[in-house]
């Protein structure tokens, strides 16, 4: 049987129903009955509700040692998907409990239960730094711990150190590492929220660039990895490395509203970052843009794909058309 951490969540769902399409016995995680129905709407999505009550759910959490000791009755192989993305520095302490707290959790309990495999889905936040004279990032840069990293980033770098621990110890592992990961019905949290805010007239753009890729994709690469004998290797999954500006302006066109218009400077993105905190702390507001993200949005270093597409064969979804046939499907007011 395989167990799916985090099938609540974008990829979770996705490959939960992936897995169910190839006959796999599934048991996922879920931390209140609400969350379950994000998974249900992604069947209904692919037509697929007729497999939803295949799947074996147990309510679990990753940082609740107890209650994980059930999940992982009979499980052959695991799937961590599970994980906080917050970008707000309030969110710090709950960031690092639970994607690194959490990640070593699953990792020791795999190596009780002796699980053949783990997968974990990473990101390109964990990657390293390239140096002055370096532009492309790749599975091998080295992560430069006196540089400017975000919770989100080093709470990522430090649940992979987790896995490479479990390797060390015995277990085989794989890791992938997606850019911003695009799929249907979840609009309005993580990266489907560049749909809603679009959607909702965002009027600025910037000119960084990032490495985007279809959910699919991801979901793919995952299967692969577990049915390879690929052991205690990372995999970039980036399909294309474009800029903010041209995601916005296919987004738009998705979703057929007006496209952003203003460019912001960074001098603007910087001043934005510190209202953002002014406003946080004085009215106890979520935060919206910390200085990390900020600086992010300016960023152009790139993300190679070329060990995914060499070693594993693996053939990415071009974005645009990807996201103008999501778009297609993003809620009407």
């Amino acid at each position: 049987m395989v167990l799916v951490t985090g099938a609540t969540g974008l990829v979770g769902s996705h490959l939960v129903l992936h897995l169910l399409g190839n006959d796999e016995s599934v048991r996922a995680i879920f931390r209140s009955q609400a969350s379950i129905e994000k998974t249900k709407s992604v069947f209904a999505f692919f037509n697929k509700l007729d497999w939803f009550d295949r799947i074996e759910w147990l309510e679990a959490d990753i940082t609740d040692v107890p209650l994980l000791t059930a999940a992982f009755q009979n499980i052959d192989s695991v799937y961590h998907c599970a994980a906080l993305i917050s970008f707000d520095p309030a969110d710090e302490d709950e960031i690092r409990k639970i994607n690194i707290e959490g990640t070593a959790n699953i990792v020791n309990f795999c190596l009780e239960f002796k699980v053949r495999k783990l997968c974990f889905v990473s990101s390109i936040a964990a990657l390293g730094d390239p140096k002055d004279f370096e532009s492309v990032i790749n599975e091998e840069t080295e992560w430069n711990p006196e540089a400017s990293h975000s919770d989100y980033a080093i709470s990522k770098y430090g649940a992979e150190m987790e896995i490479w621990r479990g390797k060390q110890e015995g277990l085989e592992v794989a890791v992938v590492n997606p850019g911003v990961i695009l799929g249907p019905c979840f609009w309005h949290s993580g990266s489907g929220e560049i749909f809603s805010r679009v959607a909702n007239g965002l009027p600025f753009y910037t000119k960084g660039i990032t490495g985007f890729v279809a959910v699919n994709d991801v979901v793919q690469l995952l299967v692969q990895l577990m049915k390879s004998n690929s052991n205690g290797e990372r995999f970039i999954a980036v399909s294309e490395n474009i800029s903010f500006e041209k995601a916005l302006k296919i987004v738009a066109k998705s979703i057929n509203v007006k496209a952003p218009a203003i460019y912001a400077k960074p001098w603007v993105t910087a001043i934005s970052w510190r209202f953002d905190w002014v406003l946080s702390a004085v009215f106890q507001m979520k935060r919206t843009l910390s200085k990390s993200m900020a600086h992010s949005l300016h960023s152009t270093t790139v993300f190679s794909n070329e060990k995914s597409k060499s070693v594993l064969g693996f053939e990415f979804e071009a974005i645009e058309p990807y996201i103008l046939e999501i778009g297609k499907h993003y809620p009407k007011k």
